[in-house]
C-alpha cells in the first residue's frame, strides 16, 4: 500500500497518527496558552488550514445536509509575521479574538500535538473542542473532535485538519 504524502512528508511516519484534519467549524475558536508554544520555529509567510468535514452529528438536521457536508473541505488563511512565527506551530492556533475561548489543555512538544479548550455557544454549554496529531517545521496533521449540546441534543463533529506554507508573503 502506497503512503499518501502529506505537508508533514519528513515527519517520521510514528508521529504522524492522526489524519489530516479539514474543518471550519470553530477553527477560528483554537486558543493556545503561552506557556504551550513551541520550541520548533515555523517559516514566517501566508498559511492554509485546510479543513475536512469526516463525522457529523447534529440532531435536527436533515440527513441529506450532513451526507453533503462530509468530505467537504474549506481554508482558513493565516499570516504569520517573523515575530509570531518564532513561537512556533502554536502560532497556527490562536483564534479571532471574538471567539473567547478557555484552553483547559495546550501541549506541543516532540512533534506531538494534544489540545482540549472550551468556547461559548449563544445558546447552552460551551463546545468542547479537543485536537490531537503532530507537527513539524512545515505544519501539522491532527483531527479535532467537537461535542456540544444543541436544543434538540448533543452533537458531535469530527475533522481532519492539515497546515501548511503557502508562500513566504502574505497577501493583503
Amino acid at each position: 500500500m502506497k503512503t499518501p504524502v502529506t505537508p508533514l512528508a519528513s515527519t517520521p511516519p510514528a508521529l504522524q497518527t492522526a489524519p489530516p484534519m479539514r474543518h471550519p467549524v470553530l477553527l477560528s475558536a483554537l486558543l493556545l496558552l503561552p506557556t504551550a508554544a513551541s520550541a520548533q520555529a515555523l517559516p514566517p509567510g501566508a498559511w492554509a488550514i485546510t479543513s475536512t468535514a469526516v463525522e457529523l452529528v447534529i440532531p435536527g438536521a436533515p440527513g441529506f445536509i450532513l451526507r453533503m457536508m462530509r468530505g467537504k473541505s474549506k481554508t482558513e488563511r493565516k499570516c504569520l509575521p517573523p515575530e509570531q512565527a518564532s513561537s512556533g506551530v502554536a502560532a497556527l492556533f490562536v483564534p479571532k479574538p471574538e471567539a473567547r475561548c478557555t484552553v483547559e489543555r495546550a501541549q506541543f512538544a516532540g512533534g506531538r500535538i494534544d489540545h482540549v479548550m472550551s468556547c461559548p455557544q449563544k445558546k447552552g454549554p460551551p463546545m468542547r473542542i479537543v485536537r490531537a496529531g503532530s507537527y513539524g517545521a512545515t505544519g501539522f496533521t491532527a483531527r479535532m473532535t467537537m461535542t456540544g449540546e444543541t436544543d434538540k441534543g448533543a452533537m458531535r463533529i469530527v475533522a481532519d485538519q492539515v497546515a501548511a506554507r503557502t508562500g513566504p508573503v502574505c497577501k493583503r
